[in-house]
């Protein structure tokens, strides 16, 4: 294997350096193709598609053939880098200054990628080449965009092969300051939600003939977004709708409009699922509806439910190491957005732990190197610990299709 391929730093460059913006592939599943084919593992390429989206690639490597199967899980495709005359470095050049490298991407997350991958190259070497059951890695390239084409049709790949995962790790990055800050164990779901109120559009002189659905509108959403879900729960925050775009059909300031729009997003914890979110809105503008006569809908769309991984083996052993490696003892946590793990959650337990989230998605996103060589140790440690406790469980090995 090459040298490279065990250095996170090097490799996190070379992926930086493959302009991957959502839904482009640029060549960085290539590499880790070529880095972890050389090492041994089965690789797999998938381009999923469906229609009115683009198509994507994905990347499925594992190696080992019995269980526990464990699965580190990341994307490759990253945000538009923005304005780049803000950029102090040009945002895929993956240049190093002061020791600290800088690049789209670098945290959210090839960084966490090169490390888990470095992580699993290392523990090979340690072991002769044959991990104490399987190392797999699950890459998508839209997990910046919509979703559609990524881990979700991964894993149903993944389930039509007889393959299954029996824990994995997202190296989103979890950490709010420092590694070993946070173990991310669960995610509110989250629902977005579009609300149409229709009426009649006039002369905004002679309101009398129009019939005019922006204040109609703004009662309904005033009543949504005041209205409280929940307090929150031992696990998770209190749940929130936040109401984010307000659009009429038209700029005339004379012009009544025919409708106003609203769009909104709720993030709910584990008190609720989906179905009952959407019963709730529903009573909720159907009340403030009629005290206007509002002529309204709503529709929803969305993936991902609440879900939370227990503590238990998985938790405790990330925990464990984090804790040999930072000398912190991790905060369990359920906050901040969406990811993959709202997938994955289905199939197998799942985790997320990998870099400090302070600059993603900004100008000049950027990792110190000494967080890169800690995560990447982190990791080792945590697969050595992961088989070691398998063995001591006397997992049995998994059944091939």
């Amino acid at each position: 294997m090459t040298s490279a391929a065990t250095d996170p730093v090097a490799l996190a460059q070379a992926l930086i350096r493959c302009p991957s913006v959502t839904p482009s592939e640029a060549g960085a599943l290539a590499l880790l193709e070529q880095a972890l084919a050389h090492a041994g593992f089965a690789v797999h390429r998938m381009t999923f598609s469906e229609p009115g989206m683009p198509d994507v690639e994905n990347l499925y490597a594992r190696i080992g053939a019995s269980g526990p199967n464990l699965c580190f899980a990341g994307h490759t495709d990253v945000v538009p880098p923005g304005d780049l005359a803000r950029w102090t470095s040009p945002p895929f050049a993956a240049d190093i200054r002061d020791g600290i490298l800088y690049g789209r991407g670098a945290v959210d997350m090839k960084g966490a990628i090169a490390c888990f991958v470095a992580a699993a190259l290392r523990h090979l070497e340690a072991s002769g080449g044959r991990p104490a059951g399987s190392i797999s890695l699950l890459v998508t390239g839209d997990e910046e965009g919509p979703s559609i084409n990524g881990t979700a049709k991964a894993l149903d790949w993944l389930q039509a092969r007889g393959e299954r995962l029996d824990a994995c790790v997202v190296g989103e990055p979890s950490n709010p300051h420092e590694i070993g800050d946070e173990i991310k164990i669960g995610r509110r779901g989250s629902l977005n939600g579009e609300l149409v109120v229709r009426g009649k559009q006039g002369h905004a002189a002679y309101p009398h003939l129009a019939d005019n659905p922006i204040p109609k509108l703004a009662r309904i959403i005033d009543r949504l977004s005041t209205t409280p879900l929940d307090a929150g729960t031992p696990d998770f925050e209190p749940s929130s709708l936040q109401v984010t775009v307000i659009s009429v059909p038209n700029t005339a300031t004379n012009v009544i409009p025919s409708e106003a729009r609203a769009l909104f997003n709720i993030r709910y914890n584990d008190l609720h699922r989906r179905p009952d979110i959407q019963v709730w809105v529903r009573e909720l503008c159907a009340a403030a509806a009629e005290e206007t006569s509002a002529r309204w809908s709503v529709s929803f769309s969305g993936t991902g439910d609440v879900f939370l991984t227990r503590p238990g083996s998985l938790v405790d052993t990330m925990a464990a190491a984090v804790q040999a490696v930072t000398g912190r003892v991790p905060r369990l946590s359920t906050g901040g957005g969406t990811s993959d793990a709202r997938f994955i959650q289905a199939v197998c337990p799942v985790i997320e732990f990998g870099l400090v989230n302070e600059t993603i998605h900004q100008v000049d996103e950027r990792v110190p190197l000494a967080d890169l060589h800690q995560l990447t140790a982190v990791y080792e440690r945590f697969i050595a610990g992961f088989f070691a406790r398998s063995a001591g469980q006397g997992h049995a090995p998994e059944r091939q299709g």
